[in-house]
Protein backbone atom coordinates (compact mmCIF):
# COMPACT_ATOMS: atom_id res chain seq x y z
CA UNK A 1 0.00 0.00 0.00
CA UNK A 2 1.16 3.25 -0.40
CA UNK A 3 2.39 5.85 2.05
CA UNK A 4 1.85 8.76 0.32
CA UNK A 5 -1.74 9.70 1.78
CA UNK A 6 -1.49 7.75 4.76
CA UNK A 7 -2.81 9.68 8.31
CA UNK A 8 0.99 9.94 9.80
CA UNK A 9 0.05 13.23 12.15
CA UNK A 10 -3.22 11.76 13.88
CA UNK A 11 -4.04 15.03 15.35
CA UNK A 12 -3.58 17.62 12.95
CA UNK A 13 -6.26 19.24 10.25
CA UNK A 14 -6.26 16.83 7.34
CA UNK A 15 -8.44 17.31 3.86
CA UNK A 16 -9.63 13.44 2.97
CA UNK A 17 -11.91 11.83 0.24
CA UNK A 18 -13.95 9.07 0.82
CA UNK A 19 -15.19 6.92 -2.34
CA UNK A 20 -17.43 4.76 -3.09
CA UNK A 21 -15.75 1.92 -5.27
CA UNK A 22 -16.09 1.81 -8.74
CA UNK A 23 -17.49 5.26 -8.11
CA UNK A 24 -20.74 3.86 -7.85
CA UNK A 25 -24.07 6.74 -7.39
CA UNK A 26 -24.95 5.26 -4.29
CA UNK A 27 -26.07 8.73 -2.59
CA UNK A 28 -28.39 10.05 -5.35
CA UNK A 29 -30.72 8.47 -2.86
CA UNK A 30 -31.51 10.52 0.31
CA UNK A 31 -31.17 7.26 2.81
CA UNK A 32 -27.53 6.34 2.19
CA UNK A 33 -26.92 10.09 2.69
CA UNK A 34 -28.35 10.37 5.94
CA UNK A 35 -27.01 7.13 6.81
CA UNK A 36 -23.33 9.35 6.35
CA UNK A 37 -24.67 11.90 8.46
CA UNK A 38 -26.29 10.37 10.79
CA UNK A 39 -22.75 8.71 11.20
CA UNK A 40 -20.37 11.79 11.42
CA UNK A 41 -22.52 13.21 13.98
CA UNK A 42 -22.12 10.20 16.33
CA UNK A 43 -18.09 10.66 15.42
CA UNK A 44 -18.53 14.23 16.74
CA UNK A 45 -20.13 13.19 19.76
CA UNK A 46 -19.05 10.50 21.12
CA UNK A 47 -15.26 9.99 19.50
CA UNK A 48 -13.94 13.73 19.60
CA UNK A 49 -13.98 13.91 15.34
CA UNK A 50 -14.04 17.73 14.75
CA UNK A 51 -15.42 18.84 11.31
CA UNK A 52 -14.76 21.99 9.44
CA UNK A 53 -16.00 21.50 6.11
CA UNK A 54 -17.45 18.75 4.02
CA UNK A 55 -19.96 17.85 0.89
CA UNK A 56 -21.32 14.34 0.21
CA UNK A 57 -21.57 14.16 -3.64
CA UNK A 58 -23.15 11.38 -5.48
CA UNK A 59 -20.42 8.68 -4.88
CA UNK A 60 -17.25 10.22 -2.96
CA UNK A 61 -17.25 12.89 0.15
CA UNK A 62 -14.88 15.40 0.45
CA UNK A 63 -13.79 16.73 4.51
CA UNK A 64 -11.51 18.62 6.59
CA UNK A 65 -11.89 17.20 9.53
CA UNK A 66 -9.17 16.31 12.52
CA UNK A 67 -8.85 14.62 15.65
CA UNK A 68 -7.23 16.21 19.35
CA UNK A 69 -7.92 13.55 21.37
CA UNK A 70 -7.98 10.10 19.14
CA UNK A 71 -6.31 8.77 16.34
CA UNK A 72 -7.80 10.18 13.50
CA UNK A 73 -7.52 7.07 11.44
CA UNK A 74 -9.27 4.43 13.92
CA UNK A 75 -12.16 6.94 13.72
CA UNK A 76 -11.92 6.46 9.63
CA UNK A 77 -11.50 3.33 9.86
CA UNK A 78 -14.82 2.70 12.21
CA UNK A 79 -16.91 5.17 10.61
CA UNK A 80 -16.07 3.42 7.22
CA UNK A 81 -17.02 0.05 8.63
CA UNK A 82 -20.41 1.21 10.62
CA UNK A 83 -21.48 3.14 7.35
CA UNK A 84 -20.77 0.24 5.05
CA UNK A 85 -22.75 -2.04 7.46
CA UNK A 86 -25.88 0.31 7.46
CA UNK A 87 -25.75 1.14 3.84
CA UNK A 88 -25.54 -2.89 2.88
CA UNK A 89 -28.77 -3.37 5.38
CA UNK A 90 -30.44 -0.57 4.18
CA UNK A 91 -30.38 -1.76 0.57
CA UNK A 92 -31.78 -5.17 1.62
CA UNK A 93 -34.34 -3.47 3.27
CA UNK A 94 -36.09 -0.63 0.90
CA UNK A 95 -37.14 -0.92 -2.56
CA UNK A 96 -34.23 -0.59 -4.37
CA UNK A 97 -33.58 -1.09 -8.17
CA UNK A 98 -30.48 -1.16 -8.24
CA UNK A 99 -30.71 -4.14 -5.19
CA UNK A 100 -29.15 -7.06 -7.15
CA UNK A 101 -26.52 -5.07 -9.33
CA UNK A 102 -25.11 -2.97 -5.91
CA UNK A 103 -24.65 -6.17 -3.82
CA UNK A 104 -23.44 -8.04 -6.51
CA UNK A 105 -20.44 -5.20 -6.66
CA UNK A 106 -20.06 -4.79 -3.28
CA UNK A 107 -19.13 -8.96 -3.47
CA UNK A 108 -17.17 -9.11 -5.94
CA UNK A 109 -14.79 -6.26 -4.51
CA UNK A 110 -14.26 -8.78 -1.32
CA UNK A 111 -12.69 -11.33 -3.70
CA UNK A 112 -9.93 -8.87 -4.20
CA UNK A 113 -8.92 -8.09 -0.84
CA UNK A 114 -8.10 -10.15 1.84
CA UNK A 115 -9.16 -7.36 4.53
CA UNK A 116 -13.09 -7.37 3.02
CA UNK A 117 -15.21 -9.19 4.94
CA UNK A 118 -18.61 -10.01 2.74
CA UNK A 119 -18.91 -6.23 1.33
CA UNK A 120 -16.60 -3.63 0.28
CA UNK A 121 -18.47 -0.28 -0.20
CA UNK A 122 -15.65 2.28 0.44
CA UNK A 123 -12.68 2.26 -1.27
CA UNK A 124 -9.85 1.74 1.22
CA UNK A 125 -7.89 5.34 0.54
CA UNK A 126 -8.78 7.94 1.80
CA UNK A 127 -6.65 10.51 -0.12
CA UNK A 128 -5.53 12.66 2.98
CA UNK A 129 -3.70 15.36 3.10
CA UNK A 130 -2.59 17.08 5.65
CA UNK A 131 -3.41 20.96 5.98
CA UNK A 132 -0.89 23.66 7.43
CA UNK A 133 -1.11 26.77 5.67
CA UNK A 134 -4.38 29.28 6.20
CA UNK A 135 -3.78 29.47 1.94
CA UNK A 136 -4.18 25.91 1.31
CA UNK A 137 -6.76 25.60 4.12
CA UNK A 138 -9.06 28.60 1.95
CA UNK A 139 -8.38 26.51 -0.99
CA UNK A 140 -9.82 23.22 0.26
CA UNK A 141 -12.80 25.04 1.61
CA UNK A 142 -13.72 26.60 -1.46
CA UNK A 143 -13.45 23.24 -2.99
CA UNK A 144 -15.54 21.48 -1.15
CA UNK A 145 -18.13 23.75 -1.33
CA UNK A 146 -17.73 24.24 -4.66
CA UNK A 147 -18.19 20.73 -5.55
CA UNK A 148 -21.95 20.70 -6.20
CA UNK A 149 -21.74 24.18 -8.12
CA UNK A 150 -18.81 22.22 -10.64
CA UNK A 151 -21.39 19.21 -10.83
CA UNK A 152 -24.16 21.55 -12.44
CA UNK A 153 -26.27 20.41 -8.92
CA UNK A 154 -26.69 23.78 -7.66
CA UNK A 155 -25.88 27.54 -9.01
CA UNK A 156 -24.81 28.56 -5.64
CA UNK A 157 -22.93 26.62 -2.69
CA UNK A 158 -25.23 27.28 -0.16
CA UNK A 159 -28.38 25.80 -2.23
CA UNK A 160 -27.07 22.01 -1.52
CA UNK A 161 -27.78 20.51 1.51
CA UNK A 162 -25.69 18.14 1.97
CA UNK A 163 -22.94 20.36 2.15
CA UNK A 164 -21.00 23.26 5.12
CA UNK A 165 -21.48 25.80 2.51
CA UNK A 166 -24.87 26.43 4.35
CA UNK A 167 -23.15 27.01 7.54
CA UNK A 168 -20.55 29.41 5.98
CA UNK A 169 -23.34 31.06 4.82
CA UNK A 170 -25.33 31.52 7.60
CA UNK A 171 -27.85 28.96 6.96
CA UNK A 172 -29.20 25.81 9.00
CA UNK A 173 -27.26 22.58 7.94
CA UNK A 174 -28.05 19.13 8.27
CA UNK A 175 -24.52 18.28 10.51
CA UNK A 176 -22.59 20.88 12.58
CA UNK A 177 -19.51 22.21 11.81
CA UNK A 178 -16.58 24.27 13.25
CA UNK A 179 -15.79 27.48 10.96
CA UNK A 180 -12.82 27.78 10.16
CA UNK A 181 -11.33 31.24 10.44
CA UNK A 182 -10.11 32.28 7.26
CA UNK A 183 -7.31 34.03 6.20
CA UNK A 184 -8.67 37.42 5.53
CA UNK A 185 -8.82 37.74 9.04
CA UNK A 186 -5.30 36.76 9.09
CA UNK A 187 -5.22 35.05 11.99
CA UNK A 188 -3.28 31.75 12.06
CA UNK A 189 -5.98 28.22 11.70
CA UNK A 190 -3.34 26.43 14.66
CA UNK A 191 -3.93 29.14 16.70
CA UNK A 192 -7.73 29.35 16.60
CA UNK A 193 -7.89 25.49 17.53
CA UNK A 194 -5.59 25.62 20.71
Amino acid sequence: MSTSYQIVEQNELHFVTFQIIHWIDIFTRQLYRDIVIDNLRFCQQNKGLEIYAFVIMSNHIHLILRSPDNKLSNIIRDFKSFTSKKIITAIHEITESRKKWLINLFELKTKKHQRNDQFQVWTHDNHAEILYQNQFIDQKVRYIHNNPVRAGIVIHPEDYLYSSARSYAGFEGVLEIIPIINSIEKKPFMRTLR
